[in-house]
């Protein structure tokens, strides 16, 4: 009798029906050129279903997530006709990149705890500590519209589109300014605010050819990197002189 209702507790348990992500996305690596200008990623999906869906409205979140970096944020305010540097936090790990686009309106797409518990709007991605300063989240704020002009961070609320509660797609526009690394991609499914399936895939952006070169160079070798930049303006200058000389009357 004990095992039977542990059984029917399971079972009470358990989903009435799920709904999965099968997702893919246009390309899955990106090579950093000295020409490189950015890139759009599409991401494109279905939902399978075990059974019809259920009432209530499906919603689908998109998000690609750069390397997280820390970061120092710092607040200058005028002292004796100068601007100095007053207050500061360290923020322990902010994208480099993040990207959010939804169906709906953000606030309708998922709940005030889902979002805590997943971390995806761009302010619970970042994990900020600050230390002697009251007003930190002034601070995380400032951040990210520093990073919002750069497009670096982006909330495309309505920018997936999904057709017949099956279909979906989007395109996210990652500019050139990136950092290499591994970007992470998710694809969350939502009913009613609530979490219901999350798939994730990553996207590898590298730096290639001379991009590479000087990359590995100035991270392994800087001593030599040191050299050759001096080298190269030194050859600049003298170059410059050159032909400054030739062309002058």
């Amino acid at each position: 009798m004990r095992a039977l209702l542990i059984a029917f507790a399971l079972f009470l348990g358990l989903p009435a029906m799920a709904e999965t992500v099968v997702a893919g996305l246009s390309r899955n690596e990106i090579n950093i050129t000295t020409n490189f200008e950015g890139s759009e990623i599409l991401i494109f999906g279905a939902v399978r279903r075990d059974a019809p869906a259920p009432e209530g409205d499906l919603e689908v979140i998109i998000t690609i997530e750069g390397p997280s970096v820390p970061v120092a944020v710092r607040r200058k305010d005028r002292r004796f006709g100068i601007w100095v540097n007053t207050d500061s936090i360290e923020v322990d790990g902010a994208p480099s990149f993040y990207a959010v686009a939804t169906t709906s309106p953000f606030a309708d797409v998922i709940s005030a705890t889902e979002d805590l518990r997943h971390r995806i709007s761009v302010s619970r991605a970042i994990r900020a500590v600050g230390v002697g300063v009251a007003d930190s989240e002034a601070f995380t704020e400032a951040l990210i519209r520093i990073r919002e002009s750069e497009d670096l961070y982006q909330l495309i609320e309505g920018g997936v589109t999904l057709r017949n509660e099956t279909l979906f797609d989007t395109s996210i526009r990652l500019p050139a300014n990136l950092v290499e690394g591994d970007y992470r991609t998710r694809i969350i499914l939502t009913r009613g605010g609530q979490v219901l399936d999350v798939y994730e895939q990553d996207i590898a952006v590298r730096k290639v050819g001379l991009e590479r070169f000087i990359y590995n160079l100035a991270h392994e070798r800087p001593l030599a990197y040191g050299i050759l930049s001096l080298v190269i303006a030194i050859a600049a200058g003298w170059l410059a002189s050159a032909v400054f000389r030739y062309i002058r009357p």
